[in-house]
This record gives C-alpha cells, sequence and structure tokens, in this order.
C-alpha cells in the first residue's frame, strides 16, 4: 500500500509539472485591439440653456372713454390694426348735442363780455364830469373780468364737448393683432377702466419678447461680455421644434436680483415678421455662453466617470494605456468638449476600451476616425459642465454672428 500511494503522488507531480511547462510554452496573451484615434479639433460656441415664454412687447385693453350705444364695429376678430384705425363707433348724438350747448354757453359769455365792456366805457367817460363814482367804475370793472373768465371757461366746456364727440370713435391705440369682440352693435357700454369695459385687446406681433430667468452667475458673465463689447445672441425653439430656428439677441435684464430664488429676469428680443409666435407660448432658449473657441472632442462614451474625476484612455507609442485626467466640456452631436487634460496629439481609445483592465496594460492600437452623430434632443449627462450645450461655430454662419 506504501508503494501505491508513492506511485500516486508521482503521478500527480508529474501532471503539475506538465501542465506548467505547456503555459510556458504558450507565453503571455496577446495584447487587447483597441481603436484609437486623435480627438476632432473644431470651433465650437458654448450655449446656455433656458425655459421660458414669448410676451407681447405692447398689449392694450382697447375701452371707450365715454358711454352710449354702439352704432357699429370696423374690424374682423383676429385682423391685423394699424394705430389710429377705426375699431368702433359709438352712437355721437348725445355728444353732439353737449358739444352744441356748449358752442350756445360761449356765444352767451361773449355777449356779457361785450356788455360789461361797454357798461365800463361809459362810466369811465361819465367819471370825468363826475356824474358816477369811482366806486360805480370798479364795479363795472369787475363786472368786465368776470365776463371774460366766462367766455375762458365756456370755450374749455366746448373743448370737453369735443373730445366727448371724439371719444365717440374707438381707435386702435397700438399697430397689432385685434382679439375677438367683446361687445356687438346695440348694446350700452358705460365707459371707464373696469374689466366690464374692456371692448377687445390688441398685442403687437413684432417683435417680440422672449423671457425667461437665470441664475446670479449667469447674470454675471453675461455683464462680463458686455464690457468686453460682446452681444449675447440666442436661439429659440418651440415644444414641437427639433432645432433651434428663431435666432434674436439678449436686450434687457432686471434691475434687481431675487433674494427668495437668487434668479433674476432676462429678456430677449426677436423677429416676428410672419406673426408665427404668440404672446403666452413656451419655448426653449440658448444663449450664447462665450464667443467661439478651438475645442478638442472625443466621444462621450471615451470618457470614464470615476469618484472625483473624469478621464479618457491615452495609448502611448509602445501601447501602453495611461488614464488622463481631463475638464469636461458641453456635448456636440454625442462629442465632449474636452478643456484640458490632453493635446491634439493624443491617441484616445474611442472603441474597446471595456478590454483595458489597468492602467500600464499594453493593447493593440487600431486607427479610427472621430466624426459627428447628431442626435437630436439629447438630453445632456448629469456631470455636464455649466453650458449645457454647444455647437459647432461653422453652423452659425449665416444665422447669428457670434464675437471671437
Amino acid at each position: 500500500m506504501r508503494r501505491l500511494k508513492i506511485v500516486a503522488v508521482s503521478a500527480m507531480i508529474a501532471a503539475a509539472l506538465y501542465g506548467c511547462s505547456k503555459s510556458e510554452a504558450a507565453g503571455p496573451p496577446p495584447p487587447a485591439p483597441v481603436t484609437v484615434a486623435n480627438p476632432l479639433q473644431e470651433r465650437v460656441v458654448d450655449w446656455d440653456d433656458f425655459t421660458g415664454r414669448f410676451e407681447a412687447t405692447q398689449q392694450v385693453d382697447v375701452r371707450a372713454r365715454v358711454g352710449g350705444y354702439i352704432q357699429s364695429v370696423h374690424f374682423k376678430d383676429g385682423d391685423y390694426v394699424q394705430r389710429g384705425q377705426l375699431l368702433f363707433t359709438l352712437d355721437p348724438r348725445p355728444a353732439q348735442a353737449a358739444l352744441a350747448a356748449a358752442q350756445a354757453a360761449v356765444a352767451q359769455a361773449n355777449a356779457q363780455v361785450a356788455l360789461a365792456r361797454t357798461n365800463l366805457t361809459r362810466s369811465q367817460g361819465l367819471l370825468a364830469s363826475q356824474a358816477v363814482s369811482q366806486a360805480e367804475v370798479d364795479a363795472n370793472t369787475g363786472a368786465l373780468r368776470t365776463a371774460e373768465a366766462n367766455v375762458a371757461a365756456a370755450q374749455a366746456n366746448v373743448r370737453t364737448a369735443q373730445l366727448q364727440v371724439e371719444f365717440t370713435r374707438v381707435t386702435a391705440p397700438v399697430s397689432g393683432r385685434v382679439s375677438n369682440r367683446r361687445t356687438d352693435p346695440g348694446n350700452l357700454v358705460a365707459g371707464g377702466s373696469s374689466a366690464a369695459d374692456v371692448l377687445t385687446t390688441i398685442v403687437s406681433s413684432s417683435p417680440i419678447w422672449f423671457v425667461f430667468d437665470g441664475s446670479e452667475a449667469t447674470l454675471l458673465k453675461y455683464q462680463r461680455q458686455v464690457r468686453a463689447g460682446k452681444g449675447a445672441p440666442v436661439r429659440i425653439r418651440l415644444q414641437d421644434e427639433a432645432e433651434f430656428g428663431h435666432a434674436g439677441t439678449l436686450d434687457f435684464t432686471d434691475n434687481s436680483i431675487d433674494p427668495s430664488s437668487g434668479t433674476i429676469r432676462l429678456r430677449a428680443i426677436v423677429n416676428n415678421g410672419d406673426g408665427f409666435l404668440k404672446p403666452g407660448m413656451f419655448g426653449q432658449i440658448r444663449v450664447a455662453g462665450a464667443g467661439a473657441y478651438d475645442a478638442l472632442l472625443v466621444p462621450d462614451s471615451a470618457v470614464s466617470a470615476g469618484a472625483d474625476q473624469r478621464t479618457v484612455a491615452v495609448v502611448a507609442a509602445d501601447g501602453t494605456v495611461t488614464p488622463r485626467p481631463v475638464v469636461l466640456g458641453p456635448l456636440i452631436d454625442g462629442l465632449r468638449v474636452i478643456r484640458s487634460g490632453i493635446t491634439a496629439q493624443d491617441r484616445v481609445i474611442i472603441n474597446g476600451g471595456s478590454r483595458v483592465q489597468q492602467p500600464g496594460q499594453k493593447v493593440k492600437a487600431n486607427p479610427g476616425r472621430i466624426t459627428h452623430t447628431p442626435t437630436a434632443n439629447a438630453a445632456p449627462v448629469t456631470y455636464a459642465p455649466p453650458a449645457a450645450t454647444a455647437t459647432s461655430a461653422s453652423a452659425l454662419s449665416g444665422s447669428v454672428a457670434i464675437g471671437d
């Protein structure tokens, strides 16, 4: 039995030695194949994204300034009207009668002036012969002045009555798109400032404002750009649009920051010649965060997220893989802007990075190429920097001018 045990142990040792010799003969595993490429170099523009709504530059509630019966309506609901265009006509007869009475009062006052002047002239002549007293002359002088004042008051009443006649013609105070009429001919309107007295509303259509709220950091950045002589162009898209096709410029910031939210109201002005954009519409706005700059781009999938930093894998000439910490910028068509950490000559792993198990590992680098892969409305990743998106500067030519 002892001899059999010795023979079995010897066989096991021999088998182990045979396996080791076979493994050593096979050698180390071949380098893992990966695809590498130099970062794409482009001139890009960063954009800050916000949500807001359109507002009319002018909005007016049209009211009658005098009461009366609506005699006629001179527009169709939804028409574009010009400033001064006749909208409603009220029955002018009561106002015309009041004007005639005021004019008659002026004539009566003028007659009183003539009589007072004649009495004063006569009394002054008699005063020289002491036929009347000085007191009578003074009384006639006062009567003349009173009559002249009555003429002025009567003339003022005439002007008031003329205004009342004019106010029976309700005209458009501004140019713009008119709403529907709130009353029909034959109805009696009181004329006043209450909501019930609104006859219709007019909103201007071109240009139009886009109003949104931004953070204090956003305000500081834009103010420094203005001081540097750089404008802030904007691009806007509506809820059902994939592209930011409406161009404008930032033209107003409020005079204070809301202490409860830390935000400030900003406003852009947009040309709206065809009147397609309506007040109250929601939209998404992109404000140019900076001038165009030269940037390096790599596929967003090539960026690895660690606990406290982001890295990309760079392959040296001998095939050694080195992770490089990088500072990220926004996304452009699936490509991530790299603000710092790599150079244009570095070979970045753009495919097969999962085969790299540890830094310093040797890989087989196959050349590749980085290209744009447009992804409309792609949601930015959670670790994106303040500029949520960016675009290639060449894509803006002919639409919005960006200062360098």
